[in-house]
């Protein structure tokens, strides 16, 4: 009896490992290994570059110095080991934070505009931590677990209104999804509101304050904020990747779904949960920086040709990098030395993005 062999199997040994190394960029060099890559780069280009430049051997210096207590540069060592290095790590997880929330809540409920900045989320933290400002005088950790309180706050409210009525047939799913995000807009609307009253209330100074917060900022950036952030991270982004296989499936729909085996009540709850957590912990570190959520999946998607929340993280990352070495180094040159908070420049680039995406979807549907 003959066995027909494949050509990879009749191949020489040699040929068939030339061929697998031959294929291996095509494999590797992916467009979420770019993006990767390039928040890589912008982590280095703010390190090192800015309105204070660091050489690379005296940024290894300055580390291997701080790291086993040797000679520090005076006034290189401050500048990197308590602004620089800490405000580029808060930058970067917060970024990898919004972008995994954001892809979440998009592609679990099949629409662009589902991210905790459109959804009320993030006024949910707004809310909150103006009111811990405002009334109570508080600062500081006070302030980032009030606005991590109003988030989940929020999101349950929104989570509870979503799913106070049912919808038969197979577009329960899509209902679902739709109650939710009116539900997170008229919300938000309504904290909004309140924000306004409160910060009328306030005086100037306390004004200025909450509305830096509000604005989006990496100004409080610390060791000890990188390292909560940081231990927050290594639960829920585990989480989101454990739960991206089901995630995919939701796509197809609640009721194929649910005829593959999946569970969906139950995994459309541990999505929410971890978008969430995700967005709260981001914006009771840095406020609620505008957009970046909104923004970094879309891009990611176009970038990478689907849904990929690798891609969606390390596009976060980048935008809220690029965001704020351009406002604390490019918008002061531009404005007369005015520092601006990152939220204002992730805001200006996301209106214009919206409105594009709106235009965009209306030619579709003509």
């Amino acid at each position: 009896m003959t066995i027909l062999k494949s050509p990879a199997e009749i191949a020489p040994e040699g040929s068939r490992t030339r061929n697998h190394w031959r294929g291996l960029p095509a494999r590797v060099l992916t467009p979420t290994f770019f993006l990767g890559s390039a928040v890589v780069v912008m982590f280095a280009v703010y390190v090192l570059l800015g309105s204070y430049t660091v050489t690379i051997p005296d940024f290894f210096k300055i580390v291997t110095a701080h790291l086993t207590g040797g000679e520090k540069i005076p006034g290189a060592s401050f500048i990197v080991m308590e602004h620089k290095l800490p405000r580029a790590a808060v930058g970067t997880l917060i970024g990898v934070a919004f972008g995994l929330a954001g892809a979440l809540f998009q592609t679990m409920l099949r629409n662009p505009l589902a991210s905790p900045d459109i959804i009320g989320i993030s006024y949910g933290a707004s809310a909150a931590a103006v009111t811990a400002i405002v009334i109570f005088g508080a600062g500081g950790a006070v302030v980032s677990w009030a606005a991590l309180g109003g988030a989940l706050g929020v999101a349950a409210i929104i989570y509870a209104i979503s799913r106070g009525s049912r919808s038969g047939g197979g577009n329960r799913g899509n209902a679902a999804g739709n109650r939710l995000i009116l539900a997170g807009v008229g919300i938000a609307a309504a904290l909004h509101a309140v924000v306004n009253f409160l910060m009328t209330r306030a005086d100037i100074r306390t004004a200025a304050e909450a509305l830096v917060w509000l604005n989006g900022s990496l100004n409080s950036a610390n060791w000890e904020r990188t390292g909560i952030l940081a231990a927050s991270l290594l639960v829920l982004v585990p989480a989101a990747m454990a739960l991206s296989s089901p995630l995919r499936i939701l796509e197809l729909g609640d009721d194929t779904a649910a005829g593959l085996g999946i569970k969906v009540n139950a995994a459309r709850l541990g999505l929410v949960l971890t978008a969430v957590g995700l967005a709260a912990v981001a914006t009771a570190a840095a406020g609620p920086v505008a957009f970046v959520a909104f923004l970094a999946g879309p891009i990611a998607r176009r970038l990478v040709r689907k849904a990929s929340l690798p891609a969606s993280a390390f596009t976060g990352a980048l935008i809220v990098l690029a965001a704020d070495f351009l406002a604390a180094n490019i918008a002061p040159l531009v404005l007369g030395g005015t520092v601006l908070p990152v939220g204002v420049i992730t805001g200006a680039l996301g209106a214009p993005f919206l409105l594009w995406l709106l235009v965009t979807a209306n030619r579709k549907d003509a």
